[in-house]
């Protein structure tokens, strides 16, 4: 579904990724792990089309992303959930939600029906819809900005950070409505920093340090790893 292939990225004379090649197969959760700075970020707004790569290829589907602005790669299925929310605070969690549905204005029943769906994954926004966004929890918040993903109607939907900033018993919560989102066909690329956490819901994992692919294998075989555990789980 999604294929990386000998990508960098380069800050003026700073390489922030090299030679990054890894895949994403349609339906599964796959995991990026790696500490603050270690490139997940990079990575992502790459292919958003946030980032113009210095090399290598994107391809989703068979589809070239390399140059496409960041608008043709949502509305080609790829759509990115940011790290830090990025909600409009001032605005409705109604309002903030079906801003996600822009590239699909003109599909008016469609959008309707993706909006029910995304209360049913989060009830609560139903009864939040008029409130400003910023007057939300942090969970809740969390919660609208993976809705407003949502309603762009991704197939590959990428998720950094979610966890970031949430209560244990948020993040166990959001974790759950990761794995219904993938369980309902969504295939699901998702940054993390709370290892554990992540692995215990992933098919398969990366791990990034300091702008380069180093490991990877599946949920077992990570979960199991040494040097995994010392790193990003603890022993």
């Amino acid at each position: 579904m999604l294929q990386l292939e000998n990508l960098d990225v380069c800050y003026g004379s700073f390489k922030a990724l090299s030679d990054i090649s890894m895949t994403v197969d349609t339906g599964e959760l796959v995991v990026l792990l790696g500490a603050n700075g270690a490139g997940k970020a990079t990575l992502f707004n790459a292919i958003s089309g946030l980032i113009k790569p210095a090399a290598g290829d994107i391809r989703f589907e068979d589809k070239h992303l390399n140059g496409m602005k960041p608008n043709a790669v949502v509305s080609s299925g790829v759509v990115q959930c940011a790290e830090g929310r990025k909600l409009f605070p001032q605005m409705s969690v109604h309002q903030n939600l079906m801003m996600g549905a822009y590239v699909h204005r003109r599909d008016r029943d469609g959008n309707k029906k993706r909006l029910n769906e995304v209360l049913e994954l989060f009830p609560i926004l139903e009864d939040k819809s008029g409130q400003p966004a910023g007057s939300l929890s942090g969970g809740q918040q969390q919660m609208v900005a993976i809705g407003r993903a949502m309603m762009s109607r991704p197939r590959l939907l990428m998720l950094d950070e979610p966890s970031l900033g949430l209560a244990p018993l948020v993040v166990k919560q959001m974790f759950e409505t990761i794995q219904q989102i993938n369980g309902l066909g969504t295939t699901v690329l998702l940054a993390e920093q709370n290892a554990f956490a992540a692995l215990k819901i992933a098919h398969r994992a990366y791990v990034m340090e300091n702008g380069r692919l180093v490991m990877e294998g599946d949920r077992e075989a990570m979960l199991g790893n040494e040097e995994v555990r010392k790193a990003y789980i603890g022993a």
